[in-house]
């Protein structure tokens, strides 16, 4: 299972963090991912980060968000900085298990103001 935190209204610029808890440890998962989705559009890779820590990032973000990963607190968060309206999204946490189905989060919802 995992809960995604943070989130909300932010201005243009903004640097908001959001976090993903799992309720187990993440290193059983392959990889944690974020994705976003914008009204009308699909669901997009945002971030990843595998369990040795590589990292991917979707175009539009890149130099933008950092993930990483807290494997104390079963934690990936999320850190977007110069946020844009174009950011705004529904955005989702995402694990992948070894062997098992991939298990989605809640999904958090960022707005940004112009």
């Amino acid at each position: 299972q995992l809960q995604a935190f943070g989130g909300g209204l932010v201005q243009s610029g903004g640097s908001p963090r959001l976090s993903c808890a799992a309720s187990r440890s993440i290193f059983s998962f392959n990889a944690m991912a974020w994705y976003r989705q914008a009204p009308g559009k699909q669901r997009d890779l945002v971030a990843l980060i595998t369990n040795d820590g590589s990292t991917i990032y979707g175009d539009s973000v890149k130099g933008r968000f950092t993930i990483s990963a807290d494997n104390a607190k079963n934690t990936v968060s999320l850190q977007m900085n110069s946020l844009k309206p174009e950011d705004t999204a529904v955005y989702y946490c995402k694990a992948e298990p070894r062997g098992e189905p991939n298990v989605w989060g809640q999904g958090t919802q960022v707005t940004v103001s112009s």
